[in-house]
């Protein structure tokens, strides 16, 4: 759906994101953080090295089929693969991602940004249920627990700002490295499930190396008020297959994202931004093949406060206002993100 938007001038404007946030494992279809954290701090043009940290909290506890919530008796009576006579029941999936980045700017023109998450993942299932559904299925002797922690995927940009003297239209070039768990590294621990492995879209990383492309503009509005607009694709190339069966690809994803921000004090800034996702299926022997893709919208409000001379933090939530998802995916009700950036 969001693809289509992209067809429009303005969303060939923003063809690429210059997205802080670490979208390094897609538990369901968007759920990885949409902020625009770079957004939210105002693009900079200076030189000189700058330090971030980023922590954001995503609680998939609610069960979402298309536009509709979802029940576990839909789940088993209704599968997306009718063939398959019942269904996966999940149950919830908690992330925390903690990210640590590293900038450099040699000059006005360029920018290199290096993301290291750490990632931490409980994750709870009542596992495949086969119809008819019968409400012991979901008893809580039923339930299959398992917990992610370790780190996800290394994210390297480089963005060229050089085009208008301005500084305000770029580039980017970037890559996602296989540097998390993948594939069937992480099993469950406890339940009917234990030992069995977790699903390759819930490990702490993809085991793909992806291609990511950006572009971002922004400009002030008046004397109080900026713009920003940006967007991102990002794909796969090449998987590891280490392991036998290590067969997974994750589906190619498309992010856009508009703000607006209130800059008549430059220390408070309130703002507001609009994040978009669109994710197409996974791929693969290990991939969840009906349950993996769609379209989210989220309304994010959030304010970075100036605390200490080149000391900024920021702080938003994301608020769901649109999904459609393929298949049955557990999906949050809201995010939250916050974070500091600290010009050396």
């Amino acid at each position: 759906m969001w693809i289509r938007l992209l067809r429009h001038p303005w969303g060939l404007l923003a063809l690429g994101l210059a997205i802080a946030a670490p979208p390094a494992a897609w538990a369901c279809a968007t759920c990885g953080c949409t902020l625009s954290a770079d957004g939210a701090m105002g693009y900079a043009v200076g030189e000189g090295w700058r330090l971030n940290f980023e922590y954001d909290y995503i609680d998939q506890d609610e069960l979402r089929r298309g536009t509709n919530a979802a029940t576990a008796e839909q789940i088993v009576d209704q599968p997306s693969i009718a063939a398959l006579g019942g269904g996966e029941i999940e149950h919830q999936t908690l992330n925390r991602y903690f990210t640590v980045g590293v900038g450099y700017s040699p000059n006005e023109d360029w920018n290199f940004d290096l993301r290291v998450p750490y990632v931490v993942r409980p994750h709870t299932t009542y596992g495949v249920q086969l119809q008819p559904f019968e409400p012991s299925e979901t008893a809580p002797d039923q339930l299959s627990s398992v917990r992610v922690s370790g780190l996800g995927d290394v994210r390297l940009i480089a963005s060229y700002q050089g085009l208008l003297s301005t500084h305000n239209f770029g580039l980017q070039l970037g890559v996602k490295l296989p540097t998390g768990s993948y594939g069937t590294a992480v099993k469950f621990a406890s339940g009917p499930n234990a030992g069995a492995p977790l699903d390759a879209s819930l490990q702490a990383g993809t085991g793909s190396t992806d291609v990511i492309l950006g572009m971002y503009y922004y400009r002030p509005l008046s004397a109080s008020f900026g713009a920003f607009v940006n967007a991102q694709f990002q794909a796969a190339l090449l998987e590891k297959q280490n392991r036998p069966g290590d067969d997974f690809r994750p589906g190619n994803a498309t992010t856009f994202s508009v703000g607006l921000r209130y800059e008549a004090n430059p220390k408070w800034v309130p703002q507001l931004q609009i994040n978009l996702s669109d994710k197409l299926r996974d791929q693969g022997a290990l991939a969840d093949l009906p349950d993996t893709a769609g379209s989210v919208g989220y309304l994010s409000p959030g304010i970075s406060v100036e605390t200490l001379p080149r000391l900024r933090l920021y702080a938003f939530v994301q608020v769901p206002f649109y999904s459609n998802l393929i298949g049955y995916q557990l999906f949050p009700r809201w995010t939250a993100s916050i974070g500091a950036n600290y010009a050396l």
